[in-house]
């Protein structure tokens, strides 16, 4: 049987450590700790020329937790897809480490898609020890999307205490529009969006 095969043991181990992971974060989340927000902590800010070329995997703006549960649900999935198409076609199973290949570019490709979509839906700011207008007058830098007004696109800032935040900003001129990697200072807050202007003050970042 596929499940308990010696070639596909892991993708079973996949599958045991994310439910492991589901079930620590869960009885965390029952005391009042979660682990996630613990883990997310342990990650430094990278600095622009490294957090850049890793943006398609979500770091930061999804949690790390949920990020490594997708990796590893799609490497099981994938492996046991392979190994179940190898046995079909061949009549038997590749060996572990050959199916585990292709599983882990599968596992990271999933990262990124899901990693994506859940990105978009979750709240960016790190910190909630500021407030949302003490942003304003605070620069940063477009990482997702093209801005224009009436179409916000996310922008990475660091507030008065050196943390992290994603939000969305749109241009304050009709006419303006912001490409990923310009840098853009907040003016004001209309509704859930930001506005900004060119930072003309590159050293505010």
């Amino acid at each position: 049987m596929i499940w308990f095969a010696l070639e596909t043991w892991p993708f079973g181990a996949a599958l045991l450590l994310m439910l492991a992971l589901f079930i620590i974060e869960g009885s965390g989340l029952l005391f009042g700790a979660s682990p996630s927000g613990w883990m997310d902590g342990l990650i430094p800010d990278l600095p622009d020329s490294i957090e850049a070329p890793l943006g398609w995997l979500h770091l930061g703006k999804v949690p790390l937790l949920v990020l490594l549960g997708i990796f590893l649900a799609g490497f099981a999935m994938s492996g046991y897809a392979i190994q179940a198409f190898s046995h079909a076609l061949l009549g038997r199973f590749l060996p572990a480490w050959l199916a585990a290949l292709p599983a882990m570019l599968a596992g990271v490709a999933m990262v990124s898609g899901v990693g994506g979509l859940l990105a978009r839906v979750i709240p960016g700011d790190e910190s909630s020890a500021v407030s949302e207008l003490s942003l304003l007058g605070r620069a940063g830098v477009v990482v997702q999307g093209t801005a224009r007004q009436g179409a916000a696109a996310q922008m990475k800032l660091r507030d008065v205490h050196g943390h992290t935040h994603y939000v969305l900003v749109e241009p304050d001129l009709p006419d303006d529009t912001f490409e990923e990697g310009d840098a853009v200072l907040l003016v004001k807050k209309v509704g859930a969006h930001y506005r900004g202007i060119r930072n003309p003050h590159p050293d505010l970042i």
